[in-house]
């Protein structure tokens, strides 16, 4: 039985009709002009750059530029890909087979355990608890384990909640993992979108031996775009993930290895990551001032990191009916939380230009003032 990628399913359907967009989750994307300006690239260089392949893998410039990223990571553990999405449909091809189970955090971007579940293996969740900060319910993650858990998946920050797993949470994963020999596959795109700090969320890689690490030019950086991912792995899997890359995409293109060289050169990358965090710390102000216009509807965890939040609300109408109503009467867009397997929520992107977000809040608000009418 296939099992649909609900968020992006919805994405989808709805997106393009939407006035005003709060569903994606990244930051507001940059101009291809505004890129050249932060790297210094100029458009004789662009227009002298021959758009053949590139190498099927990514170019080694770029691959070496990510492999800088990653403590004791050389070119070889690198996979560039067609965005993050390409690197977590690989690893769930590459590391899973009958009999397997997987573990996975709710909520979460359900898409490589919604591969997993396309595959025929078992998945099973296990929460972030709202009630704690969104901290990983650690005895429950034991308790799911067992000796057919082949793969324990992570968004690191969280996609939709922007918790971050703190110190003793990333130890009780390893050991876990550890324990039973299982991958961790560590969704790490929104590391350098964080609220409370200048330090990027340190990568799994490096802490264990069975790490996959996977990010993408999407949401830190603000170039979703490029469509350019890559994964991070030891030598032997990047080689099994480069031979089905071969049949699924052959290569990024050359224009996206090319950009993404140069936002990735240390000045013009902390450049971009300083442009994310003020759009998303400005953001999340404005949203929560937005928030508290009806008293005791809205509530959110402060996310930790990435340009979103994981809204709660107390009114008698489903995620999927109260997003749609928000689309159909308020021409607005955003993810209802039975995407994510939880209702009463929605995700809310807030890292955008003010007056569009203050507007979007504004609309919310409106329907919810419909709705208590009603």
């Amino acid at each position: 039985m296939f099992h649909p990628f609900q968020v992006e399913q919805f994405l989808s359907e709805y997106e393009q009709l939407a006035e005003l967009n709060f569903s994606e989750s990244g930051v507001h994307p940059l101009t291809l002009g505004e890129l050249l300006e932060l790297t210094g690239l100029t458009v004789e260089q662009l227009q002298a750059t021959e758009l053949n392949y590139p190498e099927v893998n990514g170019t080694q410039r770029l691959r070496e530029t990510i492999a800088g990223l990653y403590d004791s990571a050389n070119a070889e553990n690198v996979l560039v890909t067609i965005g993050a999405s390409e690197a977590n449909h690989l690893a769930a091809s590459c590391l899973l087979e009958p009999g397997d189970e997987v573990i996975a955090l709710q909520p979460t971007y359900q898409q490589l355990p919604g591969n997993a579940l396309n595959l025929g293996i078992s998945v099973k969740t296990v929460p972030l608890q709202e009630e704690k900060g969104w901290r990983l319910d650690q005895d429950g993650l034991a308790t799911a384990a067992s000796d057919k858990t082949k793969l324990i998946h992570l968004v690191n920050p969280n996609n939709p909640t922007g918790h971050i797993l703190d110190s003793d949470e990333r130890a009780a994963v390893i050991a876990v993992a550890a324990q039973r020999g299982a991958w961790i596959v560590a969704d790490e795109v929104y590391a350098g979108t964080e609220r409370g700090g200048n330090q990027a969320t340190t990568s799994f890689w490096g802490d264990y031996d069975r790490v996959v690490a996977i990010n993408s030019m999407s949401k830190a950086y603000g170039l979703p775009g490029l469509r350019l991912g890559w994964a991070v792995a030891p030598t032997d899997l990047v080689q099994a993930f480069w031979r089905r890359h071969e049949y699924a995409a052959i290569s990024a293109t050359m224009l996206g290895n090319r950009l993404a060289e140069a936002a990735l050169q240390p000045e013009a990358r902390a450049k971009i990551t300083a442009r994310a965090r003020h759009l998303i710390r400005r953001g999340f102000d404005s949203l929560r001032e937005g928030l508290t216009v009806h008293d005791g509807v809205f509530s959110v965890v402060p996310p930790q990191a990435s340009a979103m939040s994981f809204v709660r609300y107390n009114l008698p109408i489903g995620s999927m009916e109260f997003s749609q109503r928000l689309l159909s009467e308020k021409g607005t867009l955003v993810i209802p939380g039975a995407c994510f397997g939880l209702e009463n929520h929605f995700r809310f992107s807030s890292a955008l230009p003010d007056d569009y977000l203050r507007e979007g809040l504004d609309r919310l608000n409106q329907l919810v003032a419909d709705i208590k009418r009603a």
